[in-house]
């Protein structure tokens, strides 16, 4: 599976990636069973921080709450989708793309730059993001959580990271890597990003879907 690719000071590149094997197959299952039944056991290994995931507060600040403190009602928010695939890596959104008369406060705001076409491409590596202006303007309107069909919601350029440190911060939690945002234009729905509870986990894969209401 695509994920970040992290450089080491010796030039080569880490990806981060998911494997998924047997650990243990039908026909080795099959004898505990007397050949009557069997059963597959699948075991799989990964970051955290893969496929379409959910980053928790723990994430970027080591003395706040992981994966297994977050509510339910945290990550089951009414959503919203922002139109942003006019821009590019040189031209991140400012607040101006979020429209003054739409009440964002307690949603789940989806910004959908059209990113998730680049997926498994070299392109997908060189993505827009979330600009400060914009950063700013979603705290002041009491946003829950915000999501992007892109690798990283932060300029991998800047070290500072604000969304995630701003966000993060607050309790606003991050859903990354989305996928087919297109289908929400126009309606109503309610958005669930839900991952296993783990201890001491950053990050987690969450099936992000969204329920239409109308």
């Amino acid at each position: 599976m695509p994920g970040f690719k992290m450089k080491n000071e010796d030039g080569t590149v880490t990806p981060f990636t998911a494997h998924i094997h047997p650990f243990m197959t039908h026909a080795e299952s099959a004898p505990r069973y007397q050949g009557k039944a069997s059963f597959e056991v699948t075991e799989m290994s990964f970051q955290t921080s893969i496929g379409t995931y959910l980053d928790s507060p723990f994430h970027r600040w080591p003395d706040r709450r992981d994966i297994s403190e977050v509510r339910l009602d945290e990550v089951i928010l009414p959503g919203v989708v922002i139109d942003v695939r006019g821009c590019d890596p040189a031209n991140p959104p400012g607040a101006d793309v979020l429209p003054a008369d739409l009440d964002l406060a307690g949603r789940a705001v989806l910004f959908n730059f059209g990113w998730d076409r680049y997926w498994g491409d070299d392109a997908y590596h060189q993505y827009p993001f979330i600009s400060r202006e914009l950063i700013a303007a979603l705290l002041e309107r009491g946003v829950k959580l915000v999501g992007v069909d892109t690798i990283n919601i932060d300029d991998h350029a800047d070290p500072e990271r604000p969304a995630h440190s701003e966000f993060l911060k607050r309790d606003i939690l991050i859903v990354e890597n989305m996928a087919n945002l297109d289908a929400l234009y126009g309606k109503s729905f309610r958005f669930y990003a839900v991952p296993l509870k783990a201890k001491a986990v950053a990050a987690m894969p969450v099936r992000a879907f969204a329920e239409k209401i109308s």
